[in-house]
């Protein structure tokens, strides 16, 4: 009967706080811990192509699942992935990040060991990921379990990245199995704040004539959109920021649309800046979804509900949990009845004009065709750029979880990170919309997705370079051009089985076609979408001006 060891003992705890895959590439220092991820009776091992895109894979598999886990090799490894770790400490993603590191004995020799900087400290990509953690243990053999745990903890309660660096010795020293559940997140609210701000509220909505709701990201990431479906479901207007679109509903009636700042739509504008009392739930403004900061919206006739804390007008109160609160405004709308629910709209939306099957493909068409190609279970990633913003100005249908990454903003974060967030909701069909740009960064996962049997819908964005860019700067520079790629020849290179369907489209109808067969298909399609290359959606092209405006300024 084979040691239980320090390595079952983690993935024990993984596999507790539900974690089923374990995204990574491997390296001599990980190797021994890699055995025993492929005996756990739970985790299966998911090789990447490089760590950046089992980064990126791992934090899209926490977006949908909770948390994810990603494991590299000392230095090299862990570098090469720490943007990604990066962008998860940004946009609020619980990750693991398990690094596997030289033994004891090297270290404590100072010995100039492959992957360091030669100068026997072993302690400096430690130091480096630390500013992009919330918690992080140099594992020892006399207390790992321990630091496990603490770290694990740290993780799920904060929804931000944890880093443990594992010496290959401490990996396999012997550890007792876990002799009872990880600790519940401690209650945040106080009854007594509770109550006092259900008075404050109540108060407030005695002498409002109107409330809207503006709702972001930060609820889905608290795990608090139950509560906040149960505001909604008082009919109240409400609104979403781009980055939080998957927290409503945008087929509800009382739903306004994207809220953008100045860019936003005139109705969704008036809606949410001119409300007598404005409910912000899990808000952060950021300078790509708020139209370079452009909101105006009045403090003081805010609620205004975070993490832990909620704000009426100048009054703050702590602490409390963002579910309490929402709650407690769902419980206050319902006793003022139908008071600020949404008039009733009056017949059906306006159908649109059809599109002319033999036109040529525009950024209009494609993203109103995407939109209607896609279904109640549809999980939509959509990189940064005209991928994001060209859905902008389409509504979902119910049940679709929309995502990008507007904060930290890495372009190619979305084709590995469809990877991991198919892999955590598999009854779902993952669709990823993606710039031709922004896909050579990390398409090796591309090869991933066809090896997991990821029956995807991708669609590759090809307008000859970065488009997003051009409009901000260098409209016709060099520096925004890139290679010409032949997208359906390079997915047959990668699927050599002949699993997967690959199709150039440049018209509207050639789209419809291939997007119909799509959703019949069992493996993988990629759909290489040609567009002008100077077209850009009117949202992006808005923002593109905010964001050169904002570069030029001292």
């Amino acid at each position: 009967m084979s040691t239980y060891t320090v390595a079952d003992y983690l993935l024990d705890r993984l596999a507790e706080s539900g974690v089923r895959h374990l995204f990574g590439v491997p390296g001599d220092f990980t190797l021994a811990f890699l055995d025993h991820v492929e005996r756990h009776p739970l985790i299966e091992w998911v090789g990447c192509a490089n760590e950046l895109g089992a980064g990126y894979a791992a934090d899209g598999y926490a977006r949908l699942h909770g948390l994810g886990a990603l494991s590299t090799t000392f230095g090299v490894g862990e570098l090469s992935a720490i943007s990604a770790v990066a962008g998860s400490f940004a946009e609020h993603v619980p990750v693991l990040h398990v690094v596997g590191a030289p033994t004891t004995a090297v270290q404590a020799a100072g010995r100039a060991s492959h992957h360091s900087l030669g100068d026997g400290d072993f302690g400096h990509f430690a130091r480096m990921t630390a500013e992009v953690t919330a918690a992080h243990e140099v594992l020892s053999a006399t207390d790992a379990t321990t630091q496990i745990d603490r770290v694990l903890a740290e993780v799920r309660h904060r929804r931000l990245p944890g880093y443990l660096l594992i010496p290959a010795d401490v990996s396999e020293a012997p550890a007792s199995p876990p002799a009872a559940a990880l600790p519940a997140p401690d209650v945040v609210t106080d009854p007594a704040v509770l109550a006092r701000f259900r008075d404050a509220l109540g108060a407030r909505l005695e002498v409002a004539d109107s409330v809207s709701v503006l709702a972001d990201i930060l609820v889905a990431r608290l795990s608090a959109e139950p509560s906040l479906h149960r505001v909604l479901a008082q009919g109240v207007p409400h609104a979403s920021l781009l980055w939080g679109r998957r927290v409503v509903d945008e087929s509800a009636p009382a739903y306004l649309g994207s809220y953008l700042g100045a860019a936003s739509a005139p109705a969704v504008r008036d809606g949410i800046e001119t409300a007598d009392l404005l409910v912000m739930a899990g808000v952060q403004f950021t300078d790509l979804t708020s139209g370079f900061f452009s909101q105006r919206i009045d403090p003081a006739r805010t609620v205004e509900i975070r993490g832990e804390h909620t704000r009426v007008g100048d009054d703050d109160f702590r602490p409390l949990a963002m579910r309490d609160a929402l709650d407690a405004v769902a419980d206050a709308l319902a006793a003022q009845g139908d008071r600020f629910r949404a008039p009733a709209v009056d017949g059906v939306p306006a159908a649109r004009e059809p599109l002319d099957p033999s036109a040529t493909l525009s950024q209009t068409a494609l993203w109103r065709e995407i939109a209607g190609f896609l279904r109640d279970g549809d999980t939509v990633l959509a990189d940064q750029g005209t991928s994001f913003y060209g859905m902008a100005g389409e509504r979902l249908p119910h049940g679709v979880v929309f995502g990008g990454q507007p904060l930290w903003a890495a372009i190619g974060f979305t084709l590995p990170a469809i990877l991991g967030a198919a892999l955590a909701r598999p009854e779902r069909r993952p669709v990823l919309l993606i710039g031709d740009g922004a896909a050579q960064l990390t398409v090796g996962e591309l090869g991933t997705l066809v090896r997991q049997g990821i029956p995807a819908v991708i669609v590759v964005v090809d307008n000859a370079g970065y488009t997003v860019e051009r409009v901000i700067h260098g409209l016709h520079e060099r520096y925004n051009d890139i290679a010409t790629w032949d997208w359906t020849a390079l997915l047959a290179a990668m699927d050599p089985a002949g699993t997967s369907v690959g199709v150039r489209v440049d018209t509207v109808g050639a789209l419809t076609e291939a997007l119909a067969t799509a959703r019949s298909a069992t493996g993988l399609t990629l759909v290489q979408a040609v567009v002008p290359s100077d077209d850009v959606p009117p949202v992006l092209a808005d923002l593109a001006s905010a964001a050169a405006a904002a570069n030029r300024r001292a």
